[in-house]
């Protein structure tokens, strides 16, 4: 459409110029005594369009003639700028590359190219960020060649120049970097401070977090690390089966760190919910109760939940499970009594369960019942302790009804599983 309207606008400039010159009779008179000169108009009007255009051509001409030194000038600083890029790209390819030497003397190269700019009163837009990258190159080939001193210096003038407002990102960066040099060289304090610089919203950020996690941990900051490892796995910075290992660790880290009974209690308060429900965190936490001397009680309520799904428990945490149990059967009450009976009866071929009944039974003096159920869990159990365990307690029976025969026999099964 707009090409058949600069074609319409053609045909209509071209019947006006030939209508006005076709019939312009029009002259125009030069008097120049003792001369005269007559000129046709559209004769004249064709020469002042032709000195126009003459006129605007030579002016341009004379424009760049004299513009010539400044675009020379243009030419040669877009030339050194080309090449301080051109060597901040090089010092990177360099250091991914493993050429450490080549990166630092790469990244020596851009910050020169950046200064001679800036003392020639053309210095870059971004040259903050520029320089702050080209430290933080060198600063890490410095740590790569285990240059210390190097690596101490670039990164403060890293850091210095990172200040401006334009390089605030790549000063984020080089904190980090730091607590990730300082992680490499098993200094986690120097870590934890280095992070403690970053922003609050970088601070929050997955790589952050993470170096966050492992200076906690060298540092043994349990419960910090624990933290952080709930807000990663919040974050989904791990796998569902990382992220609960890790948590896992951590919190027994913390149970372990207990004292006494007490300490212990308000640890294991202090978790949250779901961790307190993860059955080989309840278990250990339970036996940690009892090896300190806490109520039996107090570490059977922490079991329940764990109790409460022990049919979907594999056989070692089961047997961890009737471990603990085990321990404070001297206070079973008649409520857990009656739902290690109900269990074992669900499952009556688990040898785990009814070993763990049958030593219920003995506790109550149930000698008969107990008699029964040990001797076919001895059969059966798998597990080394808890087989000798079985066999022991057969042979405490048997002793007890009087068969020396059968005692004998049961211990000599005892001392040799």
């Amino acid at each position: 459409m707009r090409a058949a309207l600069w074609l319409l606008a053609l045909f209509g400039i071209a019947v006006a110029v030939a209508l006005f010159a076709g019939n312009n009779q029009g002259t125009v008179t030069l008097f120049w005594p003792p001369w005269r000169l007559d000129l046709s108009l559209n004769l004249v009007l064709l020469l002042l369009v032709g000195a126009f255009v003459l006129l605007h051509v030579a002016l341009g001409a004379l424009s760049a003639l004299f513009d010539m030194p400044r675009q020379a000038l243009r030419w040669r600083t877009q030339q050194k700028e080309r090449a301080m890029h051109a060597s901040v790209l090089d010092s990177f390819s360099h250091l991914i590359a493993g050429r450490f030497i080549r990166a630092r003397k790469a990244a020596e190269a851009a910050l020169g190219q950046e200064k001679s700019l800036t003392s020639g009163g053309h210095a870059p837009a971004n040259g903050a960020q520029v320089r702050t990258l080209a430290h933080l190159l060198a600063a890490e080939s410095a740590q790569s060649l285990q240059d210390k001193p190097a690596r101490e210096e670039h990164l403060k003038l890293a850091l210095d120049e990172g200040a401006a407002r334009d390089a605030q990102e790549t000063r984020e960066g080089a904190l980090m970097r730091a607590a990730r040099w300082s992680l490499d060289d098993r200094d986690p304090d120097a870590a934890i401070a280095w992070l403690r610089e970053l922003p609050q919203g970088a601070a929050r950020r997955t790589l952050a977090m993470r170096m966050k996690l492992k200076a906690a941990r060298l540092a043994r900051q349990t419960a910090d690390a624990l933290e952080t490892a709930r807000l990663l796995a919040k974050h989904r910075a791990f796998s569902s089966t990382a992220a609960e290992s890790i948590v896992r660790g951590l919190a027994m880290d913390m149970l372990n760190g207990a004292h006494d009974a007490q300490q212990l209690q308000r640890t294991w308060l202090s978790l949250e919910a779901a961790e307190r429900e993860m059955p080989e965190l309840a278990i250990h936490a339970a036996q940690r109760l009892v090896m300190l001397g806490g109520d039996a009680q107090v570490a059977r309520e922490w079991l329940l939940p764990v109790w409460d799904q022990q049919h979907q428990l594999g056989d070692t945490a089961k047997v961890k499970l009737v471990r603990a149990l085990e321990t404070g059967l001297d206070t079973l009450d008649a409520t857990w009594l009656a739902r290690i009976e109900t269990a074992q009866r669900a499952n009556p071929r688990d040898a785990t369960l009814q070993y763990l009944a049958g030593m219920a039974c003995m506790k109550r003096q149930l000698w008969g019942k107990a008699q029964q159920l040990l001797g076919q869990a001895a059969l059966g159990i798998q597990d080394p302790r808890l087989h000798r365990n079985a066999w022991r307690a057969v042979a405490e029976l048997a002793e007890q009804r009087g068969d020396a025969e059968a005692a004998a026999r049961a211990w000599k099964r005892a001392a040799t599983e």
